[in-house]
């Protein structure tokens, strides 16, 4: 039996990722896979799934009718389900429970020593980093995202004693040794699945860059060093400032924008204006102003950061270096890409150095119109302008501004709608649906969530979904998807466990019960929003149908530069005419988007993808080329010269280079706002590369949309890409998924991985639709 579960944190598994969308949370629990679901019928659940994001009084009746039969229930419902959460005293009743749990696992697996006892040893470090993880990423999404201080209290100091706890088992040699011992003797290993074998490999490489292995002295660095690149890192992130608040300029040189900010800007002299470096006004103003060379100083200043912010990123980036090669790797990148897709700095730079090429003929083309349109030498203070100037003139041409109906597109995206179409696309490529469900008092943290089941074909449940996709106050505005429980094979021997303490451990005796809000108008979502969540959904697919033996390799558990790959595919979903005429409908008359609107939409992305999408795309290759220089780059001095790079990079390989003074010299330092180079360090490259896969499935399994509602390329897509989670290499996959007759993959290189494959995938590019508006 298996039940969807994931972790973000355990440093006994790779690094799990955080995933944006939307103004949403969405999280996973478990259902029971032995039930088959209750459900009047499929077009009751679909017209109900609509109406329970869209009428607020149908939403209230729904999650009511739950509150009279609850009385009849001996027992509060948790949060989500896990019913010890009933309290703020219940999470540390779980995190204590799950720690005795985890120390008999410990107890167990270091007291091995037959070869059946070694067999097993793989299951019990991976149930010992689930029960770790159930504790730490529930405990971490609840204290984030409840409303109440006592619980989320509760939840931190659930989360710090299970935290501290597996940092002390990151240092445990002895279970670093029984690993070894166990991969040592090949009657454990022939022994083993292949999923075993993949994680007990994860495992051995995570104790190995948790220093476990090094001599005392050197692990108390290699401590020291993580601990500081943390503090460093987050101070860098959240750091980011420029160098001067403000620029004064004339206000006569500011003609173009809005008169209103003009004057909101003034300062005492009526003739001077003080432009922030912050902010949208600078963005407004590098694309309004006229005078271009207001435009170039606002450009500069909003580029350049502050001294502080630079020595920041330097520190983080010599402590790289220094914890990786106390690890024996000669820079950060080697270490970080030894168990990516790519494995090393220099397929990543053949991927990146093919891919500019692949995308220089459409960056080219853009710039030569922009500059016919200026009429002499394009700077990059420019672009913005003439780009604005471009979309203004195809937006006129088309008369998109006086259009009643192109600005009523909104009316046919409602919510409910959107979450209707995804339920009857999953249906229709992969043979499950969402079907909404009433939750029980407790079971969320706030009245706006809505419960949605998983479910198969023969109404068996996969998944829970926890939707909070309603905006209010204190709610963090970034939209995130967390994922709190990965797929995992329950043995027969935990069976018997949860038989044995079913009066003690409710979670054990229960192993399977795991945009503004308006009136009368729905939320209505705008085109980009609409793929957004397409994106996320795309995440949670994975989680949903990547269910494996071992949770270490569930769902998103896999390589990052191949995670991005499933959310970024359903992108192309979204607003494909033939998956928009299941869902496109007006919120009030029911009446679908009519044709002609589905092919200004489609002619409205290629026109503004023709503009700037090339140009966007050049520079999103230049922020991971810049990532790649600085943790492959090293010095004998203390610190990089971060500017000096940055430029270098961008001389090399811009087509149109950042900012330099009369004398050459780098007049901009745009990298102390390069944030997730803490984040993403050495992997930034990831997004776009799995951009360039998700294109080539896109044209070549779905048939640039002629597939797109076709179960046969849905479940080739499944059985080749989905269903593996990490369980599988991610060459193979690919491989798979195009399929031997593919010209891509005849020659057999694209499944060996390595330079040339990492090429190949440059060579597919990255299109200019899906770009950022």
């Amino acid at each position: 039996m298996l039940r969807p579960w994931i972790c973000r944190s355990c440093r006994l598994q790779r690094q799990h990722r955080r995933f944006v969308t939307t103004s949403s949370s969405l999280s996973y629990a478990s259902a029971s896979p032995s039930t088959v679901y209750s459900s009047v019928s499929k077009s009751s659940d679909d017209d109900t799934l609509r109406q329970v994001f869209d009428s607020q009084s149908f939403w209230r009746d729904f999650s009511q009718s739950s509150s009279s039969s609850f009385s009849l229930n001996r027992k509060p419902t948790g949060l989500v389900q896990n019913q010890y959460l009933t309290s703020p005293d219940g999470f540390r009743a779980f995190a204590q429970d799950s720690l005795q749990k985890c120390q008999a696992i410990v107890a167990r697996v270091l007291a091995a020593s037959t070869v059946d006892e070694y067999r097993a040893l793989v299951r019990h470090l991976d149930r010992l980093s689930d029960l770790l993880c159930r504790v730490i990423d529930l405990s971490d999404f609840i204290r984030g995202i409840h409303p109440e201080p006592p619980v989320q209290e509760a939840a931190g100091q659930a989360y710090a004693l299970m935290f501290e706890y597996m940092n002390v088992l990151n240092t445990t040699t002895g279970l670093h040794d029984q690993l070894r011992a166990a991969l040592a003797q090949p009657e454990v290993t022939s022994h083993w699945s292949a999923e075993e074998t993949i994680v007990a490999r994860i495992l051995l490489q995570d104790f190995a860059n948790s220093a476990i292995h090094m001599p005392p002295n050197d692990r108390q660095r290699f401590v020291t060093l993580s601990n500081e690149i943390s503090q460093l890192g987050s101070a860098f992130a959240h750091g980011a400032e420029p160098a001067r608040s403000h620029v004064v300029v004339s206000s006569n040189d500011l003609r173009g924008l809005d008169p209103m900010l003009i004057q909101q800007i003034k300062r005492w002299n009526p003739r001077s204006a003080a432009v922030p470096t912050v902010g949208l006004i600078p963005r407004l103003a590098l694309r309004s102003v006229h005078n271009a060379d207001a435009r170039r100083e606002i450009y500069q200043a909003t580029r350049t950061a502050s001294s502080r912010q630079i020595e920041r990123l330097e520190q983080l980036l010599a402590k790289r270096t220094e914890l990786a090669q106390l690890a024996g790797y000669p820079t950060f990148a080697h270490m970080t890409l030894n168990d990516k897709m790519a494995k090393t700095p220099a397929a990543v730079s053949e991927f990146l150095t093919t891919l500019i090429q692949s995308n220089r003929p459409d960056v080219q083309e853009e710039l030569a119109q922009l500059q016919a349109a200026k009429g002499s030498q394009l700077h990059p203070w420019d672009h913005a302008y003439y780009v604005h100037q471009r979309v203004r003139q195809y937006e006129t041409g088309q008369q998109t501004r006086k259009s009643r109906e192109w600005s009523a597109i909104p009316e046919f995206f409602s919510l409910g709608t959107v979450m209707q179409g995804l339920s009857r696309l999953f249906d229709r490529l992969y043979g499950v649906r969402l079907v909404p469900r009433e939750t029980a008092p407790g079971e969320t943290w706030t009245g706006d969530v809505r419960r949605l089941d998983v479910v198969d074909e023969a109404n068996r449940p996969l998944a829970v979904i926890y939707c909070d996709l309603f905006s209010r106050p204190n709610k963090h505005p970034n939209p995130a998807h967390f994922t709190l429980r990965c797929a995992r094979e329950i043995t027969p021997e935990e069976v018997a466990e949860c038989a044995a303490v079913a009066a003690e451990d409710p979670m054990l005796a229960h192993p399977n019960d795991e945009p503004a809000r308006g009136g009368l108008t729905p939320s209505l979502l705008s085109e980009h929003s609409v793929r957004t969540l397409f994106h996320e959904m795309g995440h949670a697919l994975h989680s949903i149908l990547g269910q494996t033996r071992l949770q270490s390799i569930s769902g998103t558990r896999c390589a990052t530069d191949f995670a991005e790959l499933p959310s970024v595919l359903m992108e192309r979903f979204a607003t494909d005419p033939s998956v928009l005429a299941l869902y496109a409908r007006h919120w009030r008359t029911d009446e679908p988007l009519s044709e002609s609107m589905i092919r200004r939409m489609a002619q409205d992305r290629a026109a503004h993808g023709a503009i700037y999408g090339a140009v966007e795309n050049e520079a999103q290759i230049l922020m991971a080329l810049v990532d790649q220089a600085y943790h492959t780059t090293t010095t004998d001095s203390a610190f990089l010269d971060t500017t000096q790079l940055y430029h270098q990079v961008c001389s090399t390989h811009a087509s149109l280079p950042d900012s330099v003074d009369v004398h050459g010299r780098p007049s901009t330092s745009w990298q102390g706002f390069f944030g997730h180079l803490y984040g993403y360090g050495a992997t930034y490259y990831s997004y776009i590369f799995d951009r360039a896969i998700a294109n080539k499935l896109w044209e070549d399994v779905f048939q640039g949309g002629a597939s797109a509602v076709d179960r046969n390329a849905g479940e080739r897509y499944k059985k080749e890409v989905l269903r593996w989670g990490g369980g599988r290499n991610g060459w193979e996959c690919v491989a798979g998924v195009l399929g031997p007759q593919n010209p891509s993959t005849a020659s057999g290189k694209l499944v060996e991985g390595g330079d040339e494959a990492m090429r190949e995938v440059g060579r597919w590019g990255l299109g200019r639709d899906g770009i950022s508006g």
